[in-house]
C-alpha cells in the first residue's frame, strides 16, 4: 500500500486498528497519547525519506548532499529513524523513546515536547510484541506527502 492515496475511510480504519492493538493494556482514554506520536514519527521519517530521494536525484546520487540538514524540513539523528525502531526486536519501547527524544532534541525550535511523555518503555503495559505489532501496523502506509481523498 506504499504510495497510495488514503481515503478518509481507510485513515479511520488505520487509526482504529492501531487503537485495537493497544486495547487491553492501554485505557481507551489514553490511545491518543500513543497513536498520534507514532503517526507523526512515521510521517516525519517518511517525509525525510522523500526529501532524501529528491536531493539524491537532484545531485546525481550524492548521498552526502542528500543527507545535509538543509535538504530536510526536520533533522533525524543517527539511530532515530522509523526504520531503526522497526528493526528493533527487544526493548522496543526504549528504542521508541530514544528516537522520539532524539528527533525532539535535534529540532528543538519546532518539535521540542511534540511527542508527549508516554511511557513507551513500561513493559508491564507495552510488551515488545505489542509494540512490534503496532510498528508493523503503522508501517503499511507511506505517510510522506500522502493525500487523503474525501471520497471512499
Amino acid at each position: 500500500m506504499l504510495g497510495e492515496k488514503l481515503t478518509l475511510s481507510q485513515l479511520e480504519q488505520y487509526l482504529s486498528k492501531a487503537a485495537w492493538i493497544l486495547k487491553g493494556p492501554v485505557d481507551a482514554s489514553d490511545f491518543k497519547v500513543y497513536i498520534f506520536p507514532l503517526l507523526f514519527f512515521k510521517r516525519v521519517s517518511d517525509v525525510y525519506d522523500e526529501e532524501y530521494q529528491s536531493a539524491l536525484e537532484e545531485s546525481d546520487g550524492d548521498a552526502e548532499y542528500a543527507s545535509l540538514p538543509e535538504m530536510h524540513r526536520f533533522e533525524i539523528p543517527e539511530g532515530c529513524h522509523w526504520r531503526d525502531v522497526r528493526e528493533t526486536t527487544t526493548n522496543v519501547g526504549q528504542a521508541i523513546e530514544h528516537a522520539l527524544r532524539g528527533i525532539e532534541k535535534a529540532n528543538q525550535e519546532y518539535l521540542y515536547g511534540i511527542f508527549g511523555d508516554a511511557q513507551w518503555s513500561n513493559k508491564n503495559k507495552l510488551s515488545d510484541s505489542l509494540l512490534i505489532n503496532l510498528i508493523e501496523h503503522f508501517s503499511q502506509y507511506t505517510l510522506g506527502r500522502v493525500l487523503i481523498c474525501t471520497q471512499n
